[in-house]
């Protein structure tokens, strides 16, 4: 059996164990925008239209998946669409709905706006996005997977939740 992740937090300097899944609380558009204009945006911000989506990542020599938690823009046709099927037990056939991923990720080289195909399933699971098969070191660790050691990094280059 494998041992636990462990990483080290920068931030505090303590060391954590267990496998999170990492998210972003909204798209880096929004993050952009002032405090006032924050409280009027939901998921549309200007002729930009997003939905929350996880990218998988299979962990190598393992039977597990890492998950971020992130955000890609749809077209405005599509948004209508996924939003009509927001609820829908049954999404064959539906997709995938181009995006562009809308967050930057720590630890990679710059992430904003990568291509990828946004999956449905049925609800209440959160679509799931493939990435254009480039040679982006993310797109690289979604088709061939990723190192314990690699996720241990990404977990130790990023905040872990105070409480």
């Amino acid at each position: 059996m494998l041992e636990p992740i462990r990483f080290q937090c920068r931030h505090c300097g303590q060391s954590h164990e267990g496998q999170p899944d990492l998210a972003f609380d909204a798209p880096h558009q929004y993050e952009q925008l002032t405090p006032e204009d924050r409280q009027l945006a939901v998921c549309v911000i200007g002729d930009d239209y997003f939905i929350r989506v996880t990218l998988p990542l299979q962990i190598i020599d393992s039977d597990e998946d890492f998950h971020f938690g992130c955000w890609v823009s749809l077209s405005k046709v599509n948004f209508a669409r996924y939003l009509d099927l927001f609820e829908a037990a049954d999404v064959t056939g539906e997709g995938p709905y181009f995006g562009w991923l809308c967050n930057r990720f720590p630890w990679y080289p710059d992430t904003l706006h990568l291509k990828t195909n946004v999956h449905l399933q049925p609800y209440p699971k959160r679509p799931w996005i493939e990435l254009e098969p480039t040679d982006h070191p993310l797109a690289i660790h979604q088709r061939e997977g990723i190192t314990r050691e690699t996720l241990t990094e990404i977990f130790a280059a990023n905040e872990h939740p105070t409480s």
